[in-house]
């Protein structure tokens, strides 16, 4: 039989990624082994070549501190990077990211985690004129030169009182390195990974994140290269060979930096045909097609589900044809979503309600007002 061919007698790998995330409106604490548990049951959409979580609230000692997990493929580099943090933040303190030994996880890269803030002329001009002055740009630019000057190490996340766990392996496998039933959070995401074009590798695990958000994503990005053209007009820069990262940077540019409500976010990404915008009423039909006009090069094409979190809440968005599946569900205070009802019905076996989200249309769950 020629090579590429199949026979009718071959089994087929066939695997996808599998996404999950929680969130409980009220700010209750869930355990990690809830996710997990969530996560675990969709084990045959991965390979073991990745798998990651994000949490949010699972650091009020510093919540008011950026939390900087730092990877070292080579410890080597801790120094380097450890002498450019003392530089440019205050560090108030700095600590070994738990981990214990998993015999599917061989030579593990090193990781750290370091809570600090910009320095006093940074931190206290938050709403400065000049961008160059905001706190949010300042810790950006700490982290693209993390990933992208500094040999063997690599940022896996910065937000406030959240952190990103992740690395090759089943989600499990990466659960137990990290020792993730010693969390809990209010907001999490998981995710098992089987790489479409991209390595992997313990950097391209999901989720990936910037700042706040962190994004977990089933499918591809087919037009990756227009976005990271893009992206770098506006001084990010997309080091992780994967098209991923192009979706958390896209956020970050759309929601952080120009201001856009989360739905009009949404829109951007995934945005309506010309023949539907056509369709809408006039004041619907000016804004999206201005949103078109502005950001035609932020629009994401090919087959994608993504999990959007951030401190205030979790986005559940699918492309606008809908290529990949995306599961919602509810009960009292908390919302799930998912690749795969399973995943929710798993964790929670009697939800009020199960859906299924359009082509396109987010899934929005915020925390209540306090």
């Amino acid at each position: 039989m020629k090579p590429g061919i199949l026979s009718p007698y071959c089994e087929k790998d066939i695997s996808a990624c599998g996404l999950t995330g929680i969130i409980s409106r009220k700010g209750k604490m869930i355990k990690g082994e809830v996710i997990i548990q969530s996560i675990t049951c969709m084990n045959e959409r991965g390979n073991g070549l990745g798998g990651g979580f994000a949490a949010y609230g699972i650091y009020n000692d510093f919540k008011n501190h950026y939390a900087l997990h730092i990877m070292y493929s080579d410890k080597k580099s801790i120094s380097i990077t450890e002498e450019y943090l003392r530089d440019t933040v205050k560090i108030e303190h700095q600590e070994v990211i738990p981990t214990r030994r998993v015999s599917a996880i061989t030579n593990p890269p090193y990781f750290m985690r370091y809570f600090v803030n910009p320095p006093d002329e940074i931190h206290e001009n938050m709403e400065h004129e000049s961008m160059e002055l905001r706190e949010d740009n300042y810790m950006v630019k700490i982290v693209m030169h993390i990933n992208s000057e500094i040999p063997a190490a690599f940022v896996v996340s910065s937000g406030k009182n959240m952190g990103a766990f992740k690395g090759v392996g089943f989600a499990h496998e990466i659960a137990d390195f990290f020792m993730l039933e010693d969390y809990e959070g209010y907001i999490w995401i998981a995710h098992n990974r089987f790489p479409t074009n991209t390595p992997g590798w313990w950097g391209g695990a999901h989720p990936f994140t910037l700042l706040d958000w962190s994004i977990v994503h089933n499918g591809e990005v087919s037009s990756y290269g227009i976005n990271k053209r893009y992206l770098e007009m506006f001084g990010y820069k997309c080091t992780l060979l994967t098209d991923t990262e192009v979706i958390t940077y896209m956020l970050d540019l759309l929601i952080r930096r120009h201001k856009l409500p989360l739905r009009l976010a949404c829109s951007v990404l995934a945005a309506p045909f010309w023949k539907n915008i056509e369709r809408m009423e006039d004041d619907e039909k000016k804004t999206m097609t201005a949103l078109r006009m502005v950001y035609g090069s932020a629009l994401l094409n090919g087959p994608f589900a993504i999990l959007f979190a951030h401190n205030r809440g979790l986005v559940g968005l699918s492309d606008r044809v809908k290529l990949r599946p995306l599961v919602a569900g509810e009960k009292d205070d908390m919302v799930y979503m998912a690749s795969e009802e399973s995943a929710i019905t798993e964790i929670c076996p009697n939800p009020d309600r199960i859906f299924r989200p359009d082509a396109g249309e987010p899934v929005i769950a915020e925390l209540e007002a306090s």
